[in-house]
């Protein structure tokens, strides 16, 4: 009967079940709620699965499954949300499982970087490991790397590390980088050499184009379509390189940004090298880079020319500048734009404070202090803000209420932050590699941990029980957590462990 229907009621007409349908496409879930109770032919239209499964998709939710793939997506929605208000309420509450990520035998932490939830490290030994923190297994292999010529000498440290969904890179102190593919195994697919150290590395989000510069000169590898890598391109610059980034999502050729002291170039490889910006004795001081647009913080001298220090907004279409926003004696030291959300960019600043700004309006839609150093590393969503200190502290803020929620400290400063919707990577990174006094001898290779850094991983889903994910040292038997919300129960010697 109830599939049977062809005309369905509308006051004092009849109209059919299809344009009745077209009707109630334009109602929320409110509405089809209170349509609901109005009779039985109309609680079987508002519960129609393709309404239902449009409201899922319209609310970001499953966005790559059919209509067929479930029976009732009025229930598949409703455990959507439940779902995203119990991790909001426990980022909000610091509710979940915490872990380190840490490898003893090697030394010194040098550089960490993370792509939905895989974290790549190197360190001072030369070694680079990879977790995987969606299974929740740890396990950490090692990539290898090419042998020296001869094979004689330690290894170099390990300069930079970049990860993305296909492929893992790093540089090492002597210029040399290695590419390994995520899907071939642990030997590296690429192998080049630069003559001088380097000084950035760029990893295309979405692609496989890798760029670095070393000295005054800027190359970008890629493999063509038979997977043989190449050079597409080569620039000389007349300055030396802080800071690089390839522009994600560009068919072709690569394209990147880079920032030589206080000059923006704009590298394609059919341009000798655009500048986008320069104004002279003005340095940049951070650079993002998201498909369109590139965001930038330079450092004026306000007592001289009377302006603040501030984040310039470029569109990388036109070459022009979009916005200025920012108005600060200190010096931006980080900005977000390619994760946050539309026409929003979060920045760090060394005057300790975290600025939201809003492109439209040019102005600072949020600011929040709460950090004893500079500000190191920033993100932000609709609702929160992760940011992390030189001084080694992570704050967690609600944007919305300009607080802060929790925060967490550690030895040395945070260099990476990370989150999605349910968990949080943060890299505590140490200033010094070489500790003087930290062993015996100066060549014993094992350190003590304090001078190492470390790398935490949080995961705030219920789906990961948090006695499965902790610390050993931290699993206890206690089934009571009587005035405790961390969720983690501290061990003593009568304990299982």
């Amino acid at each position: 009967f109830q599939n049977e229907i062809n005309e369905v009621p509308f006051f004092d007409v009849q109209l059919p079940y299809e344009l009745a349908l077209k009707i109630f496409r334009y109602l929320g879930k409110a509405e089809l709620g209170r349509c609901a109770q109005v009779s039985r032919t109309w609680k079987i239209l508002a519960e129609d699965e393709v309404l239902w499964y449009r409201l899922c998709q319209e609310e970001g939710y499953l966005l790559d499954m059919s209509i067929s793939d479930h029976s009732c997506w009025k229930l598949a929605l409703k455990n959507c949300r439940a779902r995203e208000h119990m991790l909001k309420t426990n980022w909000k509450n610091r509710v979940g499982a915490v872990s380190q990520l840490r490898y003893e035998p090697g030394r010194v932490l040098c550089d960490v970087h993370c792509c939905d939830g895989v974290v790549m490290a190197g360190y001072t030994s030369g070694e680079v490991r990879l977790w995987d923190t969606r299974t929740w297994d740890y396990t950490a292999p090692v990539l290898a790397a090419v042998a020296g010529p001869g094979g004689a000498g330690a290894p170099p440290h390990v300069s930079f590390v970049r990860i993305n969904s296909s492929l893992a890179v790093a540089a090492y102190e002597d210029g040399t980088v290695s590419v390994w593919s995520l899907l071939l195994g642990q030997e590296p697919i690429h192998h080049f050499q630069h003559n001088q150290r380097i000084q950035a590395l760029a990893l295309a989000p979405g692609g496989s184009a890798v760029a670095t510069a070393s000295g005054f000169q800027v190359k970008m590898e890629s493999p063509d379509d038979r997977g043989f890598w190449q050079t597409p391109a080569t620039f000389e610059i007349q300055k030396l390189v802080n800071f690089l980034n390839l522009v994600p999502d560009v068919t072709g050729s690569p394209v990147a940004v880079a920032a030589a002291e206080d000059i923006v170039y704009l590298l394609k490889a059919e341009d000798p090298g655009r500048i986008l910006h320069s104004v002279y004795g003005q340095p940049v001081t951070c650079l993002d880079v998201a498909a369109h647009e590139a965001a930038f913080g330079i450092k004026t001298f306000g007592w001289l020319l009377n302006e603040p220090n501030q984040i310039l907004l470029y569109n990388l279409e036109t070459n022009q500048c979009v916005t200025k926003v920012g108005s600060s004696i200190g010096d931006f030291s980080c900005v977000n734009l390619h994760s946050s959300p539309p026409n929003m960019l979060v920045a760090g600043n060394k005057d300790r404070r975290v600025r939201v700004f809003d492109v439209r309006r040019g102005a600072a839609a949020c600011s929040v202090y709460g950090h004893q150093l500079g500000v190191s590393a920033v993100q932000m969503d609709e609702w929160k803000m992760v940011s992390g200190g030189h001084e080694g502290l992570v704050c967690v803020w609600d944007q919305r209420m300009a607080a802060k929620l929790w925060e967490m400290h550690a030895r040395h400063p945070v260099r990476l932050v990370w989150f999605n919707s349910h968990s949080l990577i943060t890299a505590n990174i140490p200033e010094e590699k070489n500790p003087r006094g930290s062993s015996i001898t100066e060549d014993d290779p094992s350190l003590h941990r304090k001078y190492r850094g470390v790398i935490y991983s949080y995961e705030f889903s219920v789906d990961q029980l948090a006695a499965d994910s902790v610390l050993p040292i931290c699993r206890s038997s206690y089934d009571e957590l009587t005035g405790y919300n961390y969720n983690i129960g501290l061990a003593v010697p009568y304990d299982s462990i």
